[in-house]
């Protein structure tokens, strides 16, 4: 059972279908445009971090193009690389071409392949989510605080343990089929809880992931012959000073995240299973300061309740689908409860009431 107030009425999710029923048709030019230009002023911003000097001479100006750099891009990669949620809700054998250079230029660099986030569907399934069975959630809202802070110091690990799953432990299960077991079942999903189990593939699952891991493999292995080998052998030698970027790089992107997630949801689980309608409330839309939203919660997920409501909702449509919704659902719907008015309103009251429990 949930701690939440219980609603004064049910929500009825064919009434909201009907409302909303136009919106579910993802558009493929808006994600190619979407996608390519953030990646491409990404790559460019990411640039201009190391190189200023494509800018200007001007030695005055280097660190405050270096910091502005840093910050546009990594907000650039974060959309990027949440498009592996879109690619999670879209039907199979849909938007192939979009998966593939998605992973491309995306996944594979980033140590993110879609494989990491199959696990993803259970979060929707309403007999998983909130329980044990659900690997991205953890009852925070009945956990000492500590465990908040816990959660967001992993951001300064998350990137090591990626290159070291793809770049030591990925060829090492090619040899042990004993590793290769406990890597796929604990270090192989996107996930909150590191206590949760990932279920055995399927065959043709189990192919995919194999494909995909020796493309962060080889990836890696592209890097480090760059970083390490003796100057002047390989044109294009990376310095050392670019290793530090990426970590940090991906140091940001983790934190904006891991904030996210937790102004994703209020974590009034207490394990058992809950009702649609607890589901919901336990969820949170962000309808306000769109342009900021964007920044910390791209590609829709300011729209968290919306987007558990439904899921193949394509990211495109879903502020549009909330303002019919709000406008034309009843009074008592409580889909109306669901909205914040910001990200630091939720992470306070999630902070208070974690405050309130003994460690």
């Amino acid at each position: 059972m949930s701690e939440t107030t219980t609603p004064t009425a049910e929500f009825s999710l064919s009434q909201a279908r009907t409302i909303v029923g136009e919106f579910f048709t993802p558009n493929p030019w808006i994600y190619w445009t979407d996608f390519l230009i953030s990646w491409t002023l990404g790559i460019a911003a990411f640039m201009l971090v190391d190189t200023p000097t494509l800018l200007t001479s001007d030695t005055a100006w280097h660190w405050p193009i270096r910091i502005v750099g840093f910050i546009v891009s990594s907000l650039l990669y974060y959309r990027c690389a949440l498009f592996i949620h879109e690619l999670m809700h879209i039907r199979e054998g849909r938007f192939n071409a979009f998966r593939l250079v998605w992973n491309l230029l995306c996944g594979i660099p980033f140590l993110i392949p879609t494989f990491v986030y199959y696990t993803h569907v259970d979060h929707h399934r309403r007999k998983h989510y909130g329980t044990k069975q659900d690997g991205e959630y953890i009852a925070l809202a009945h956990m000492p605080a500590w465990k908040i802070l816990f959660y967001m110091s992993q951001v300064f690990v998350i990137p090591l343990v990626a290159v070291v799953r793809f770049g030591l432990l990925t060829p090492l299960t090619w040899i042990s089929p004993t590793l290769r077991n406990w890597v796929h079942r604990h270090v192989s999903s996107m996930v909150m809880n590191p206590a949760y189990l990932r279920p055995q593939p399927t065959p043709r699952t189990l192919r995919i992931i194999r494909l995909q891991e020796l493309g962060c493999f080889l990836w890696i292995l592209f890097i480090a012959v760059r970083m390490f080998a003796p100057m002047g052998l390989i044109p294009g030698t990376l310095s050392p000073w670019f290793l530090l970027h990426v970590y940090l790089t991906g140091v940001f992107i983790v934190t904006v995240n891991n904030l996210r997630t937790l102004g994703a949801h209020r974590w009034v689980s207490t394990g058992e299973e809950m009702t649609f309608v607890d589901q919901l409330l336990d969820s949170v839309d962000y309808p306000k300061h769109p342009i900021t939203g964007a920044m910390w919660a791209p590609i829709g997920l300011r729209f968290h309740a919306l987007h558990h409501i439904f899921p193949t909702m394509p990211y495109h449509a879903l502020a549009t689908a909330h303002h019919r919704l709000m406008q034309d659902l009843p009074e008592d719907s409580p889909y109306r409860k669901c909205s914040a008015d910001s990200l630091p309103q939720v992470l306070t009251a999630l902070w208070r009431r974690a405050k309130k429990n003994r460690s």
